[in-house]
């Protein structure tokens, strides 16, 4: 039995084809990126997708298409991006559950990044709560700082649980804007999360995804790990693909003696419903 809920976060919104030629953005190399990643031992994929130009894009139908191959063609629980980038307007972040995912990310407040902002304000993370509750899609709460811990107390109050009855959240640190990541931020966090919590991961951005997962580990958090969030596996020394990263996660947990989930334990973990593929 696996205890180990390791997530791949392959592609983002934030860096570019042009820059990093090994970044999947076409569906063929995302597919191929998910395969590899769930052979490594990922149990989650979290995707943001990219247009003909490979730059990050909402388009329904490219959306529904990737989650459609990815069932297909891998046993992963699918997770779409809900934040795409930074200049997505809100109302297209909402149809984003029209593809049907398995989950989705639910940030629970705005947040500057970078030397952008990163929009969600109350209202539209109320919407985007009950949306996904009539779905039936499983939402991750994604918190970039302490705050957004007190706004999760304040939504599973005023709305009850998420689809499935799990509580899960990924604490996203590292972000200029956001917390930092340490492990003091890390157990801050950890300490102030709502009784109804049922599980964590921790996602370091950059130079903080090492030291962010040995504290999550040391906790008895999961981990999310992938380019999204970094591109060198240190210093000078660049990713080639995402299942370098997840690989280094596995072998991290097995230190900690933990074991990577399977996908079907992961659905159990996060109550998501089974595929119909």
């Amino acid at each position: 039995m696996g205890d180990l809920l390791i997530t791949v976060a392959p592609t983002g919104a934030e860096a570019a084809k042009a820059d990093c030629p090994q970044l999947p953005t076409t569906l063929e190399e995302l597919v191929e990126t998910a395969q590899r990643s769930e052979a490594a031992g990922a149990a989650m994929v979290h995707v943001h997708i990219r247009g003909e130009d490979h730059r990050p894009s909402l388009d329904g139908g490219r959306l529904r298409a990737t989650v459609e191959a990815l069932h297909e063609q891998t046993g992963l629980v699918v997770q779409l991006s809900t934040g795409g980038s930074v200049h997505d307007p809100l109302e297209e972040r909402l149809k984003v559950l029209d593809a049907q995912p398995d989950s989705c990310s639910l940030t629970m407040g705005t947040t500057n990044f970078g030397d952008d902002v990163f929009l969600n304000p109350w209202p539209f993370v109320q919407d985007l709560y009950r949306l996904s509750q009539e779905r039936e899609v499983v939402p991750e709460f994604e918190l970039f700082d302490l705050g957004q811990v007190w706004a999760l107390h304040r939504l599973l109050d005023r709305h009850g649980l998420p689809y499935g009855g799990r509580v899960h959240v990924d604490l996203v640190m590292g972000v200029p804007g956001g917390m930092p990541g340490t492990a003091d931020a890390l157990v801050a966090s950890v300490a102030a999360l709502p009784d109804a919590v049922t599980s964590w991961s921790a996602t370091g951005i950059g130079r903080t995804t090492l030291p962010v997962a040995l504290a999550a580990l040391s906790k008895g958090g999961h981990l999310r790990v992938g380019m999204e969030d970094t591109l060198t596996l240190a210093r000078g020394v660049p990713v080639e693909h995402n299942d370098q990263l997840v690989a280094r996660a596995v072998e991290l947990g097995r230190v900690a003696q933990r074991e990577p989930m399977t996908p079907d334990e992961a659905r159990a973990l996060l109550g998501v419903r089974r595929s119909q593929v």
